[in-house]
């Protein structure tokens, strides 16, 4: 097809000898553009709902650049170089979002999280702190704080960040189990186990406090009973089978050395190798 044509020239007056042919660029709206980012800023996020993080990753950098100055098409890349491990990515991205939208905790709760996973833990908690400031009550920007002072040996503000949080969202398991997790370094194996009971009294498909659970019952010389919770947590998710992935969650030291002797028993590694070449099921989360 004619050049003169794609672009609305057909029946022009034909250029004299000699006169120069100007290219026709076509202007080009910058609300548009910014709305284009927006749409596609928003097909990345639904990619990311359904975990097609490779995918949304293209959209949402595309976004940026389209929408520049929306605070949310960096947030939304952020996130994504978060969930792929691409961290200084993620902070590099995150900063750029702060900076256009500095009063918003999830940007900063988000900051925290990437600094946690490069095990930067001052500055994980100080984003973190700067989020709680603008919302104080967010039950997983508490968790995420005291994930952090437990990180940095700062048990007892590690215990009384998880007890807001649970304050503030009575079925948040997970903070419950982590004062397990800290009870057990401590020493405290009973209130650890009572930490832990409670946790799988609001969800009883939870694989961490469960394994916690039978490798303390195993410890204290009930085995029997151990080794069957041991085998329905691991039928539940057999990562928590691997001790890296353990320590990942934060299980200290008394813990993993507890829970490697109960690894090694002959009835859980048959439990693993059942468990090896079938699907891991997702992970359970707080509602």
């Amino acid at each position: 097809m004619s050049f003169l044509l794609v672009f609305g020239l057909w029946g022009a007056a034909s250029p004299a000898l000699g006169q120069a042919l100007v290219p026709y660029t076509p202007q080009l709206d910058a609300t548009q553009l910014e709305q284009q980012g927006l749409s596609l800023a928003q097909e990345a996020a639904q990619l990311a709902q359904f975990q097609q993080f490779e995918m949304a990753l293209p959209r949402a950098r595309l976004a940026t650049q389209l929408a520049p100055k929306s605070y949310q098409s960096w947030f939304l890349l952020g996130g994504l170089y978060l969930q792929t491990n691409k961290l200084n990515e993620s902070i590099a991205a995150l900063q750029k979002a702060r900076a256009l939208e500095p009063k918003n905790a999830s940007i900063l709760f988000a900051l925290g999280s990437a600094h946690f996973q490069q095990e930067k833990y001052d500055a994980a908690a100080q984003n973190i702190q700067a989020g709680l400031q603008l919302k104080p009550n967010d039950p997983e920007g508490l968790f995420d704080l005291g994930n952090a002072y437990y990180k940095l040996g700062r048990l007892p503000d590690a215990i009384a960040q998880y007890n807001k949080a649970v304050a503030g969202e009575k079925k948040f398991w997970p903070a419950i189990n982590n004062i397990g997790l800290i009870k057990y370094e401590q020493g405290d194996i009973a209130a650890a186990m009572k930490q832990w009971q409670a946790a799988l009294a609001i969800e009883k498909q939870a694989a961490e406090p469960q394994l916690a659970m039978a490798v303390a019952l195993y410890t204290r010389g009930e085995r029997e009973r151990g080794l069957k919770m041991g085998e329905a947590a691991l039928r539940i998710d057999s990562r928590y089978g691997d001790l890296e992935f353990l320590e990942q969650n934060l299980w200290g030291n008394r813990l993993l050395a507890d829970t490697k002797k109960f690894l090694e028993t002959p009835r859980i590694q048959a439990t693993l190798q059942e468990r090896q070449n079938q699907p891991t099921p997702m992970q359970v989360v707080p509602q």
